[in-house]
């Protein structure tokens, strides 16, 4: 069976605007596609808690016997400045412009809706088949977060969204800690009366110099990545703001660090006479599959049906996977062979995309064969 279909699906989604907060019209035109394939196709109420542009939709396609195989993928995008235009490399799929792609995800969304058109123009598939689309993934995981996973029949699935080799199977994944830092001290004339100030941003820069940051081990990680105030040269600051995160596969750990920032701007607001205010926030909660996982050994088992050796990894960043595991289901991240996510370099192949989709058809016969 060709695979132009696929492609074509591919790069016109990609052409969709769908930054996140923005979703209606990938959602629209996903939705109105699987209803061409005679699949009804629900949207869901999360679009105002998870302050996105649309609801998560769900499909269901019905199998030859019992039970059900969730296949998941987000519909959002991170910004990007001008419209995508996708360029076919040989092969290889690129943006024309100094843009992102929009692989991530929508390769997988495109996987998934393919695998949905194959399945029913066989007839039926072995075992039922869910598709989810969900929103606002690239901010907090927030479609997932609002998604009622008691709606799903399947008792596992695979969420498509690792930017590595197809092949490996994402078995760890860390807890993400957020803390916003807002120090407030006196403004006064830097030339004139600077004494009469107390810089918000000296004290922001003692805590940040006072934070351990990078990689901390192998499974913890810690960062500042935003800080801003002031208002101008000749000004001592009044305020400033530091955006920082931890992150660890232990939950434990990633509390550790996540108090040690926390001291390090007590005690630099103290040392500088400034106040602090901090906010924390759970973006998401970290976990480990454990062996005897259903998904994990489905997804071995597909892995080598395809010819392909599975490797089992851990990953510093979060997926829906980490919403649903974090509520009971049986939800594994599966790396989806795109390139360079989140920047103009950004890329999939024609055979990333086959391949991928080789692995879930895979997924689909093993399920049904146990």
């Amino acid at each position: 069976m060709s695979d132009q279909r696929m492609f074509e699906r591919f790069v016109r989604h990609c052409e969709i605007p769908s930054i996140t907060g923005d979703e209606r019209a990938i959602t629209d035109a996903v939705a109105a596609e699987l209803r061409s394939m005679g699949l009804e196709a629900s949207e869901d109420h999360s679009a105002g808690p998870a302050r996105a542009g649309a609801g998560n939709l769900l499909a269901r396609i019905e199998g030859e016997r019992e039970g059900y195989l969730m296949f998941c993928a987000h519909l959002d995008t991170v910004p990007h400045t001008e419209p995508i235009e996708v360029l076919d490399d040989g092969g290889v799929f690129r943006s024309k412009g100094e843009t992102i792609l929009g692989a991530d995800n929508k390769a997988a969304v495109t996987v998934i809706m393919e695998l949905a058109a194959r399945a029913l123009e066989r007839g039926k598939p072995p075992i039922g088949i869910e598709l989810l689309f969900t929103v606002a993934e690239e901010q907090g995981l927030r479609g997932a977060h609002a998604f009622d996973v008691a709606e799903l029949r399947a008792e596992l699935g695979y969420v498509l969204d690792h930017a590595t080799p197809i092949g490996e199977l994402i078995i760890a994944a860390p807890t993400y800690k957020k803390l916003v830092a807002d120090f407030t001290g006196v403004e006064a004339h830097a030339g004139l009366r600077p004494e009469a100030g107390r810089s918000a941003i000296a004290a922001a820069s003692a805590a940040i110099a006072g934070m351990e940051l990078g990689r901390l081990d192998e499974e913890t990680t810690a960062n500042v990545g935003v800080i801003t105030g002031g208002t101008a040269p000749n000004v001592v600051a009044g305020s400033c703001r530091v955006e920082a995160e931890a992150r660890s596969v232990e939950l434990g750990r990633a509390e550790q660090v996540l108090a040690s920032m926390i001291d390090a701007c007590q005690w630099a607001a103290g040392e500088h006479n400034c106040d602090v205010d901090i906010e924390i926030d759970e973006l998401f909660r970290g976990y480990r599959v454990k062996p005897a996982s259903a998904s994990l050994d489905v997804a071995r088992s597909a892995l080598e049906r395809c010819g392909i050796e599975p490797r089992e990894v851990s990953t510093g960043g979060g997926s829906d996977a980490n919403a649903f595991r974090a509520r009971g289901f049986d939800a594994l991240l599966l790396a989806n062979g795109t390139l360079a996510n989140h920047t103009p370099e950004e890329s999939v192949t024609a055979d990333g995309l086959t391949l991928m989709l080789e692995v879930c058809e895979a997924a689909v016969a093993e399920a049904a064969s146990r």
